[in-house]
């Protein structure tokens, strides 16, 4: 008579048994799926912050930052997103709120400082960098110190910043041609070319670059195209900015001729050089 019970005991461990294992399955299936989930979500995070368009990164992460708020990541991808979508006092108010948070770093702060400067506001972003130690040192950090440097009229100081940033970087375009507009507008119009040059080197591509070496060579009045890689409506484009740089230097003459072969090189009807050249030609 024992045996029924003993086996009915058995039975009902069995399956207490098996709905443990059961359990313990699905435990880590719910684990194993969140992990999916967090890479996934790294992922998409990665994609807001590159290809997608720069307000529906915003929205994603304006959203995400509602749901999990502690997030610092997600913070710092809804302050790069305003960046990206140029809502700039949007921005700096999303870096303000990113130093705020415990784990925040000194690129925090730099990025701050960045956004600063595209909303305007030089003095609050000089105040941001001195606050970072100099034993911080970045391209990024750099960068801005050479702008802010040159904002200043600290020509020195600028180059310096300029020259270290260009040397820490492999993609150094940018920061030259850059480094190149600052010695325009200081009037050093060779060293200007040169620098414009470098940038060019680096990037064959920077049409601002090619515009900006038109015209430094223009100001030395070398009224002829630098030899580098430009297609017809950039061609067009570049005789447009030299033919205006050589009226500006008072050489009226030159400037319709460069006009007059910017309209005939543009493959299109080039109505701002067509609009140049008729301002000139009646007087």
């Amino acid at each position: 008579m024992r045996h029924p019970i003993l086996i009915s005991l058995c039975v009902a461990g069995a399956f207490s048994l098996s709905a443990c294992e059961q359990r313990i399955d699905t435990d880590e299936v719910d684990r194993a799926f969140q992990d999916v989930n967090i890479v996934d979500e790294s992922n998409l995070s990665d994609i807001m912050l590159t290809v997608a368009d720069p307000n529906e990164s915003v929205s994603y992460f304006t959203r995400a930052t509602a749901e999990k708020p502690e997030r610092l990541d997600l913070q710092r991808g809804l302050a790069s997103s305003l960046v990206r979508a140029k809502r700039n006092p949007e921005a700096v108010a999303a870096w303000q709120s990113v130093i705020k948070h415990a784990d925040s770093t000194n690129d925090d702060q730099v990025e701050l400082a960045d956004a600063y400067i595209r909303a305007g506001k030089w003095k609050e972003a000089e105040a941001t960098l001195n606050a970072v130690p100099p034993t911080h040192e970045t391209f990024h950090r750099y960068r801005l110190e050479a702008m802010i440097a040159d904002a200043n009229q600290q020509w020195k100081k600028a180059d310096s910043f300029y020259e270290i940033a260009a040397g820490m970087t492999t993609r150094p375009a940018n920061v030259l041609n850059n480094w190149g507009y600052s010695k325009l507008t200081r009037g050093d119009y060779a060293d200007a070319e040169r620098l414009f040059g470098e940038a060019l080197q680096n990037d064959t591509g920077l049409f601002t670059a090619k515009n900006n070496i038109v015209l430094a060579r223009a100001a030395q009045r070398k009224y002829t195209l630098p030899v580098v890689q430009m297609d017809q409506i950039e061609r067009a484009q570049l005789l447009h900015t030299m033919g205006l740089s050589a009226v500006k230097q008072g050489d009226i003459e030159t400037g319709k001729g460069l006009l007059r072969e910017a309209v005939d090189t543009h493959p299109q009807h080039f109505e701002a050089a067509v609009r140049s050249l008729r301002a000139l030609e009646n007087g």
